[in-house]
């Protein structure tokens, strides 16, 4: 399982394979150095001439990542089938980052109380050679062990362990399994903003939000803890553990005793700081990454700081230094920090036991150090830029201790410390401890320990966390740029939050076009952002690969039925939340499906965006590129409740051609709703009544006056419009009339139609453009379209727009040419900016296009530019349009499908 004392000393990393080696074997499974080898295996490839020795390297690099991972997968789906030991505790700091904070003060409780002797601890680091000494000090102890972060022996004894204690969080592997118990007592009151409390921060607490859910307990010291859970981190409703309000075990370990203050002063001469009766300084600054997956902080101007201060203080104070658990590494590799450094081998709050005098700026820590009623000084140079980027709970004047911008005066405030007793800053140091801190009377720690451990309620120990709302989780698809993406965002914009409490769920990307459309979402919703994989083991995946192929069988109840990789899955993701309903608002992904079919729910129900039997029959450069996805989709329509259509015609026509594949009264519909405010937003001319002069000759300068003037935002709006504008409404085209199209290039849009009626045309009336705004697969083959039929300096393609709407805007007239839709947004889109409408009479289009808007012609060239011409000639009416109105409608059947209200006539079809 993990590694006993007797093994504790820095070993190469192959070694944490033998420990788990009988694990797998037993199973009947491969050992991790086998997976080594199918890896290489399957992803050798033959070279090609020419590839560079960077490829090379580049090749090799990912493919040791993705044998790493093809390992610890391994290890991990295999011990999960494994018994739970009894008894046994994980404790993970900081990914491994030493033994510290909550984990550490919780297992010195464990191992010294005689009533929790019988209980085994296994330790996880980073690094056995960091931590030689932390390893070494428990040799003699056969109940410790250790284990490497992400090692199979981690992965072996994070499934298998009875207790699991954290700080942070675990990788993206971690499902608690049941059996097992989960605390997370993470590491500190909050000062910074955190999760959705920090601007657009949402993504960032992908893996937070997901290991909380898993949680049996959550440690609070405080209520602005249990805050931090309940609403920034959006606990509320979907947590089903308890808070324990009970103190902070972290500090208990500053009362220091004799025995600790020998152990500091060892582990602190191992790295050369003595504490030889001067002064104790401790400058503790935060982190101040911007994000947590990418940390950046400067070590150097921190051990610049440190070396200063102590210069002017003088002879009767030490500074030390004690970095965030995330730079670490990064400082101790510099020469400089040797004897300044405090190392992570030093529990902090033991550190802050010693301490005289902290020095922070944003860090949580000093909440901690309020129990000792010593002073607290905040040395915070860059006060404002932190907090434009990331804000803070508490402003400077709140703050229980002097603020300083310059060292100069921090050494002033730090040496007149002895006389303030009564300074200024006093009473809101009183006030901080009260509010903070009334809890911590040393056997914080013990509490936690008779709750967890021993099953005695403690006073502190808060269950049930609903406030009322009904609850739903809707599943938006990959969020690429298309109408399904949109219409899940406008969706959102318009629930009642009032009434339900929302989650999404989806797939996490880095690409730049599925991240900005995530940003969208709107900021009410809890966000669960899928990244990581199945825990699955080789064998296992090659039969849920099989099955997602083929599908389910018929009259298999694939929510009922026992699937242990797919239930894995499930609360991988979502841990022990409930939810009233499951929404898969996408409708392309048996994947999908299949995970959210696990969950509980009152009501399962399944969008269909489009003629879903002629989209898997869709032939794209020879090949049917959504049949296999699609035909798998359909064989679970038979354990959805509803199968919601976006339009009652579509109903008709999905229940017509996937009748076999479910019962005719679970086809219901519910139209797609407009954002019609962004829509106005990105079409809005700028302000008539603002201006500001100009006088200075630089670009800079100018651009930082109008920044001040109108806001950033509206500045790069305007830019971007005008750019948009001047490069696809050039002023020589200025007197032609522009007929635009909106939406993916593939077959069933059938653009080339609209292409080739537009060239007749343009024969005729040769100041027309046609515009095509968006991507796709047959894009090359229109512009060869185009070129062939002599019109491509008037067919203009202008590719994924950020801002489509402004170029729809000062267009003419909307134009679409389809073979089949369900209710394309872009239509809804059109009428709500008041453009006229052609459109060709695709199956469900007198649901999309209502009688007497726009024009409504058949499926071939000769009647799609006999319209564009009519248009031309005649004009096409123009209804006005209510958003509002249409909007509270269609909500209203999207409740009713999704079974939030009774079914009526209205909605069934």
């Amino acid at each position: 399982m993990g590694y006993s004392t007797t093994e504790a000393r820095p070993v190469p990393s192959a070694l944490d394979e033998r420990h788990v080696g009988a694990d797998i074997r037993a199973h009947g499974t491969a050992s991790a150095s086998s997976l080594a080898n199918q890896a290489v295996r399957r992803h050798r490839k033959p070279q090609h001439e020419g590839l560079t020795d960077l490829n090379t390297k580049e090749a090799l690099k990912k493919l040791a990542k993705q044998t790493r991972k093809a390992a610890a997968s391994e290890a991990y789906a295999t011990a999960l089938k494994l018994p739970i030991r009894r008894g046994t505790v994980l404790y993970e700091s900081f990914s491994g980052n030493g033994m510290l904070c909550n984990p550490e003060a919780l297992f010195h409780e464990l191992n010294t109380r005689p009533d929790t002797k019988h209980l085994r601890h296994i330790w996880v680091l980073a690094s056995f050679e960091d931590y030689a000494e932390t390893i070494k000090r428990y040799r003699g102890d056969r109940g410790v062990r250790f284990v490497k972060y992400r090692s199979p022996a981690y992965f072996s004894a994070l499934a298998r362990s009875e207790y699991l204690v954290n700080n942070a969080t675990f990788p993206w592997e971690f499902m608690k399994r049941p059996g097992q118990t989960y605390v997370n007592a993470w590491h500190g009151t909050p000062l910074k903003k955190m999760g959705y409390d920090v601007e657009g921060g949402a993504a960032d607490t992908r893996n937070i939000v997901r290991n909380f859910v898993q949680a049996d307990y959550l440690v609070a010291g405080n209520e602005r803890m249990r805050d931090m859970y309940m609403r920034a981190y959006r606990m509320t409703n979907i947590f089903e553990g308890a808070v324990l309000q009970c103190g902070y075990p972290r500090i208990d370990r500053q009362l220091v005793t004799d025995t600790d203050r020998a152990l500091a002063n060892t582990v602190l001469a191992d790295v050369g700081i003595t504490l030889d009766g001067r002064k104790t300084v401790i400058y503790a600054p935060t982190w101040k990454g911007a994000s947590f997956y990418a940390p950046a902080n400067d070590a150097a101007m921190l051990l610049g700081t440190v070396n200063e201060l102590e210069s002017r203080l003088g002879a009767g104070y030490q500074v030390l230094l004690k970095v965030h658990q995330t730079v670490y590494r990064a400082a101790g590799s510099m020469p400089e920090a040797a004897g300044r450094l405090v190392p992570n081998a030093l529990p902090t709050n033991v550190l802050l036991g010693l301490t005289d005098v902290l020095i922070t700026d944003y860090s949580s820590v000093f909440y901690d150090f309020l129990a000792t009623g010593r002073p607290v000084a905040f040395h915070i140079p860059d006060l404002e830029d932190y907090e434009e980027k990331r804000g803070t709970y508490d402003g400077p004047q709140a703050l229980p201790g002097p603020v300083t911008r310059t060292t100069d005066e921090l050494a002033t405030r730090i040496l007149g410390f002895a006389g303030e007793e009564d300074g200024p800053w006093r009473e809101r140091y009183e006030s901080a401890r009260r509010e903070f801190t009334a809890l911590e009377d040393g056997t914080s720690s013990s509490r936690v320990v008779d709750q967890v451990f021993l099953g005695k309620e403690q006073r502190g120990t808060l269950r049930g966390h609903a406030d009322g709302r009904e609850s739903m989780l809707l599943y938006l698809g990959g969020m690429f740029s298309n109408g399904i993406t949109t219409s899940a965002l406008n969706l959102l914009n318009n629930i009642d939050y009032e009434r339900y409490d929302v989650s999404v769920f989806y797939s996490y990307s880095r690409n730049s076009d599925r991240q900005k459309n995530a940003e969208l979402i709107d900021p009410r919703a809890r966000q669960f952002p899928r990244q990581g994989g199945l825990n699955a083991t080789f064998a296992e995946r090659a039969r849920y690969k099989k099955q997602l192929e083929a599908g389910l069988e018929s009259g298999r109840d694939h929510r009922a039925t026992p699937d242990p990789v797919w239930d894995r899955e499930w609360h991988r993701c979502f841990g022990d939340s409930r939810f009233d309903y499951i929404v898969d608002f996408s409708g392309y992904g048996p994947f999908w499906d299949f995970i959210l079919l696990r969950g509980k729910a009152k009501m399962h129900t399944i969008w269909l965006h489009n003629d879903l039997m002629s989209d898997s029959r869709r032939n794209v450069h020879g090949k049917l590129t959504m049949k296999r996805h699609l035909e798998s989709v359909f064989t679970t329509y038979q354990n959805f409740d509803r199968l919601v259509s976006v339009s009652a015609d579509l109903a008709d026509v999905n229940r017509e051609h996937l009748g076999a594949f479910a019962a005719k009264d679970k086809f219901v519909s519910a139209v797609n709703t407009i954002d019609e405010v962004r829509v106005q937003r990105m079409t809005a001319e700028p302000a008539g009544d603002d201006s500001v002069t100009l006088d200075s000759p630089h670009l800079a300068d100018a651009l930082k006056r109008l920044a001040v003037q109108f806001g950033p935002e509206v500045l790069q709006n305007q830019v971007s419009r005008a750019a948009a504008l001047a490069l696809h409404f050039p002023a020589e085209d200025g007197h032609k009339t522009t007929f635009v199209t909106v939406g993916r290039m593939s077959p069933e849009k059938n653009q080339e139609r609209l292409i080739r009626a537009f060239a007749k045309v343009h024969a005729t009336y040769p100041d027309t453009r046609l515009m095509l705004i968006g991507s796709g697969p047959l894009q090359p083959s229109l512009r060869s379209v185009a070129a062939g039929l002599g019109i491509q300096r008037d067919v203009v393609f202008t590719g994924l727009q950020n801002n489509p709407y402004i170029l729809m805007k000062n267009a003419d007239c909307f134009v679409l040419s389809s073979d089949y839709e369900g209710q394309p947004m872009v239509i809804l889109e059109a009428r709500t900016l008041g453009l006229p409408i052609i459109t060709t009479a695709f199956g469900s289009v007198g649901s999309a296009v209502p009688p007497g808007v726009g024009l409504i012609v058949d499926r071939d060239v000769d009647a799609l530019a006999a319209g564009m011409e009519s248009y031309l000639l005649d004009g096409v009416p123009v209804q006005p349009f209510d958003p509002d109105a249409y909007n509270s409608d269609a909500m209203d059947q999207f409740y009713r499908a999704i079974g939030a209200r009774a079914v009526d006539k209205a909605v069934a079809s």
